[in-house]
């Protein structure tokens, strides 16, 4: 007996150390850069939130330009890392390709969709999360002119910019949104003065608050608006610390939680393929307010987006997606 049970438990002790050799983390940014303050440097949180509360450590790689998303993706497989995240909707091909040919390898893709049996795609309804800051950007704004500066012109941007619109004009309905892209390649994402032009435009055509979803090209729009005295607004990871007291509010898109979740799924052999659709009532996205905005937050401006915040939980408010017909609402 005392024979068996020591079988036992050494077979327990195998399985348990089998499952957590499986748990290899891997990531792939995009193009922005790891410390973009912004997407990237999101998933990257999640990344050392999972190393800090499980002691596993994680490699990660910084694509140059998109070609190196595949060999990245490959390369990590090969390697037998376990689960692999790519967060670009850039890796879309490479991972289609490379989830095939590593089929008992779990990978996830973030903003896009692979339809493999060994793959989540973690998408998020941003157009939720504009609205809530596009609500405040209409309420802050006194010249009733705003902006909106996008990085790649791509139909996942695009849907940052109506959700934006759709939230200014719930406050306002005769304000003027400026939009502007800052290019078609991936170089778009990490061209910060090319940010901040585009953003003295605006300025000058009397935008006094303007939204940026630009990855690192952001960082140009937060310094130019904070140098003119005019707000702006941050995305994905909270920038309102950057520039306290002129970044309005932040539109926190929680990409910190598709690494995490992925690394601690896996690792408690939970790991799910198939889609993940990341809103409001998630908490996938949000409007930030902390301690260094809360000076230009009036209880109405709160008010008001707590209420938007529970409309759209229980349906009364429904944003218009940009990418389901490729178009705004007027």
């Amino acid at each position: 007996m005392k024979k068996t049970l020591l079988s036992l438990i050494a077979t327990a002790a195998m399985s348990a150390t089998a499952l957590a050799a499986d748990v290899k983390p891997a990531l792939v940014y995009g193009t922005g850069g790891k410390f973009d303050k912004s997407f990237n440097e999101a998933a990257f949180a999640g990344a050392e939130r999972f190393k800090k509360e499980t002691g596993t450590d994680y490699r990660d790689f910084e694509p140059k330009d998109d070609t190196q998303g595949e060999q990245a993706i490959r390369n990590f497989a090969s390697r037998g890392f376990n689960p692999v995240v790519a967060v670009s909707f850039a890796w879309t091909s490479a991972m289609e390709k490379v989830a095939k040919e590593y089929p008992d390898t779990k990978f996830v893709i973030v903003d896009s969709v692979v339809d493999l049996k060994n793959v989540r795609s973690v998408l998020y309804k941003e157009e939720e999360g504009s609205y809530l800051v596009g609500l405040l950007a209409g309420m802050a704004s006194k010249t009733g002119k705003v902006g909106f500066i996008g990085g790649m012109d791509i139909p996942l941007i695009r849907k940052f910019g109506c959700g934006y619109v759709q939230g200014v004009k719930a406050a306002k309905a005769d304000a003027q949104v400026f939009q502007n892209m800052t290019g078609t390649t991936g170089a778009a994402w990490n061209d910060p003065v090319r940010g901040g032009e585009l953003t003295k435009n605006q300025i000058d055509q009397g935008a006094d608050v303007i939204y940026a979803a630009a990855g690192a090209t952001g960082l140009g729009v937060l310094q130019t608006a904070a140098d003119n005295k005019k707000l702006s607004i941050g995305v994905d990871s909270n920038q309102n610390h950057l520039h306290p007291g002129s970044v309005l509010t932040s539109m926190v898109k929680r990409v910190d939680l598709a690494v995490y979740n992925a690394y601690n799924d896996l690792k408690n052999d939970k790991f799910t393929a198939g889609i993940q659709s990341l809103g409001v009532k998630e908490d996938g996205v949000a409007a930030a307010i902390d301690n260094n905005n809360k000076s230009l937050i009036t209880p109405q401006m709160q008010a008001a987006v707590d209420k938007a915040k529970a409309d759209i939980i229980a349906g009364t408010v429904k944003v218009h997606d940009y990418m389901t017909n490729n178009s705004c609402p007027k």
